[in-house]
């Protein structure tokens, strides 16, 4: 198989837990342009938010007054703001600029109630350009290369976001959005495309249709985000594309992508502290964590101007590290998120993530990771968990679902259901995967 790198040095392959061989070697493009930042003093871009907000948006106006802060001790006593904040400020009830200082406005793909509206000025999208060329840069991808983003465009900020990074840093872009599948594998073939931009779950489409072995792709990077995925999942994409997968983090309400990405090393997303400043609370108290504590993410947009937000509520599950990263990066990280506040199953008095049971599914290498779960209530008004996953081949399928319904028993001493399907059973998703269907809210 042949695999495309920069001109960086490359490190010898690693083998990760599983015993799995990264399909190609693992670029380390240290101290490169996309880790470069300037000094930041973090106190001055708080207080020159809070001006901004105590002064053009009545919302925060109300809630904070006219408050300057003397230590960045003190941001754990300012309030938070929430999805909820957003519903209800809909759509503009947020926007610290007159309107004729928009010139686009983007949404979340919510289903239900009202959609959180982000706006941006020119210098916002700017700067926001200039977070996805950082992106860009610490994944190696370089003016050489040729970037296909399969993220939808449109009101979602994905494909739009990686486009005009992409197009800030200078490489050839084909903007597929998502969809189509056939024909995504056709230009990716055509084009001799090197770095691919979507959702984990749909690379596992795509390397799907592209068949075994990857044939006729030239792919060394994929950028993927917008839904928590695994580090098994991350073997499925890279054996199943031959690219090396980095993990990449944002959200609507803070603009977009471009708020976090991982380095060559994989070992956490650093924070674009420049531009976000991150907190980890316990996500009952709201009570701020140490470093090092798992709890729930909370971000602040220090330099947007149209729609700045003060310590959002994400309900994304993760850790904050101090630790220096070895690529030199001066921003600290966050490792990958686990799961999210919200999205957690409590089935029988058990918590249970999505992200666990993914994990736990893909340590049987029969197994896919196209899978879903189906939670109900019996007769008995007790909650039941039926997980039903695709197998790799067709046969020794009741077998499978008996060595995955063990492993459940043995992981988290939960009995649930498993139904092993042959491979195309399951939906397949050109955006964010739907993992979890709750049959409990019909009844």
């Amino acid at each position: 198989m042949t695999c495309h790198l920069p001109p960086f040095r490359r490190s010898q392959p690693e083998v990760r837990s599983g015993g799995l061989e990264p399909p190609c070697l693992r670029a380390e493009p240290d101290n490169t342009r996309g880790m470069e930042a300037a000094p930041i003093d973090a106190l001055a871009l708080w207080n020159d938010l809070l001006a901004r907000v105590g002064e053009q948006v009545p919302f925060y106006r109300d809630r904070l007054g006219r408050r300057r802060l003397i230590a960045q001790e003190e941001v754990a006593e300012l309030p938070f703001t929430t999805k909820e904040d957003f519903r209800s400020a809909y759509p503009f009830g947020l926007l610290a600029v007159p309107r004729d200082q928009v010139v686009r406005v983007h949404m979340s793909s919510g289903t239900t109630g009202k959609p959180v509206v982000t706006a941006y000025t020119r210098r916002d999208l700017e700067l926001w350009s200039e977070c996805m060329e950082r992106v860009l840069g610490f994944a190696g991808v370089t003016t050489a290369d040729v970037l296909q983003n399969a993220y939808g465009y449109g009101l979602f900020t994905g494909g739009l976001g990686f486009h005009i990074g992409a197009e800030r840093l200078g490489c050839l872009v084909v903007p597929t959005s998502s969809g189509v599948t056939q024909r995504q594998v056709m230009l990716m073939r055509d084009l001799e495309v090197s770095v691919l931009c979507c959702t984990p779950s749909y690379a596992l489409v795509l390397a799907e249709a592209a068949g075994e072995g990857h044939r006729g792709l030239q792919l060394r990077v994929g950028l993927f985000g917008a839904e928590p995925w695994s580090e098994a999942m991350r073997r499925e994409i890279e054996a199943g594309l031959g690219l090396e997968a980095y993990d990449v983090y944002g959200l609507t309400e803070l603009g977009g992508p471009g708020v976090a990405v991982e380095c060559h090393r994989h070992d956490g997303l650093h924070i674009f502290e420049d531009h976000f400043y991150a907190e980890v609370v316990d996500p009952e108290s709201g009570r701020p964590l140490p470093p090092g504590a798992e709890g729930e993410l909370v971000l602040t947009s220090l330099r947007r101007e149209a729609s700045p937000v003060i310590r959002y509520r994400t309900r994304d599950l993760t850790v904050l590290t101090d630790e220096p990263c070895p690529c030199g990066s001066p921003f600290r990280r966050m490792r990958k998120v686990t799961g999210r506040a919200d999205d957690m199953l409590i089935i029988r008095g058990e918590n249970l993530f999505p992200s666990q049971v993914e994990a736990l599914l893909l340590e049987i290498p029969e197994l896919t990771a196209n899978y879903q779960l189906v939670v109900d209530r019996s007769a008995h008004r007790l909650d039941t968990l039926e997980v039903r996953v695709e197998a790799r081949r067709r046969d020794g399928l009741q077998d499978l679902a008996q060595e995955a319904a063990r492993r459940f028993r043995d992981a988290i001493g939960l009995g649930v259901e498993v139904t092993v399907l042959e491979p195309g059973a399951l939906p397949r998703s050109e955006g964010k995967a739907r993992r979890v269907i709750d049959r409990r809210e019909l009844g």
